[in-house]
């Protein structure tokens, strides 16, 4: 049996190769090694590549999200054993330190977001989760593969960046900026909280299009020269939106969120920031509003697979293409030119 393996490795700034590393090996008692089934392209590997990520190195194997079957367990692992069918999850656990037992495991002080950042990801043949009690789910009988590689991060960041902290509620109005992937993941899980209006806003039609079809009640292609906030506004009565969604990344989105936001609503902060932003507090500071940030814990992925295994939601619809792993470099091309491409989610088959 051979002790080396493919990974899709961060050689240099924009530029993912396919190389041969090392197969891993456990290193603690905590440890499993996995052998990878299904994986994915995400936003945030395109902003590694761009070098937006300081903590990620150059000689790192990308990649946080993906289903795997067990390969190996520590002593320490007691949820899981050889063959094991097991969901990713893009946020490692140690379930002890103060940080996770607040219920933030994304600050945990031994994990949080590592893989594929500060440790070797999933773009690979072989990947050692640390903590693997705490970093992998089941996988249910109920739902696809693919469905359920969204539970690695699309679903709970999209549920928990958005949805939670945008403090979404039963007949409130929500827009949201983005309608990549992630932006569609809060889309889709706002809609447990029945709000009265989902308003899409993408520069891509064909995701607004997309977004219509999952659940949206609106769409605004935001094509140069249109009104957004006036289209907003209109949909909204002049009031603007009770919960807006960032979910880009880039100074015009999160400027716009607070041109439509209305009196009393909240700004969630869902994209991935390189560069500074403008808060306008000369305009915002007696309007009430809430501006949230964070990163995701994935702390309610148990209470999401549920859900897809019971079929209340339904993410098919996200997976657009579906490459072999010896095609990465092509997977990559077409998710880095999504628009062009009618890229959402992009998957990958070991």
């Amino acid at each position: 049996m051979s002790d080396t393996m493919k990974a899709l490795v961060f050689s240099a700034k924009g530029q993912p190769t396919l190389q041969d590393r090392p197969q891993p090996a456990i290193l603690k008692a905590t440890d499993a090694i996995v052998k990878m089934v299904k994986t994915t392209i995400c936003g945030t590997d395109l902003h590694i590549l761009k070098g937006d990520v300081a903590t990620c190195d150059t000689g790192r194997i990308l990649g946080h999200e993906g289903v795997a079957v067990v390969q190996s367990v520590g002593d320490g692992v007691a949820r899981f054993k050889p063959g094991d069918n097991v969901i990713v999850s893009c946020i490692t656990s140690c379930s002890s330190c103060e940080y996770c037992r607040k219920g933030m495991p994304s600050h945990c002080i031994d994990g949080g977001w590592i893989l594929g950042n500060t440790i070797d990801g999933t773009q690979a043949e072989f990947v050692r989760i640390p903590y693997a009690d705490g970093s992998l789910h089941p996988m249910v009988k109920s739902a696809t593969a693919e469905e359920q590689v969204m539970i690695s991060d699309v679903l709970p960041t999209g549920f928990e960046c958005g949805v939670l902290n945008g403090k979404v509620a039963p007949g409130n109005s929500v827009a949201i900026v983005g309608g990549g992937p992630v932006g569609l993941g809060a889309m889709i899980t706002s809609k447990l909280y029945s709000p009265s209006q989902i308003i899409m806003i993408d520069l891509d039609a064909n995701r607004i299009e997309m977004a219509k079809t999952l659940g949206a009640t609106h769409g605004i292609v935001s094509a140069q020269g249109t009104d957004v906030v006036g289209a907003v506004m209109g949909l909204t009565g002049g009031k603007g939106v009770d919960t807006v969604i960032e979910a880009v990344g880039v100074p015009a989105t999160f400027e716009l969120c607070q041109e439509i936001v209305a009196p009393g609503g909240t700004i969630a902060n869902l994209g991935v920031h390189g560069c500074k932003v403008d808060l306008h507090l000369e305009k915002l500071w007696d309007r009430n509003i809430t501006i949230t940030t964070r990163l995701v814990d994935a702390s309610t992925s148990p209470m999401l697979i549920k859900l897809v295994d019971a079929g209340t939601l339904k993410t098919a619809g996200l997976v657009t293409h579906t490459y072999k792993f010896s095609e990465m470099a092509k997977a990559y091309d077409t998710f880095g030119a999504a628009a062009k491409n009618n890229a959402l989610k992009v998957i990958i088959n070991f």
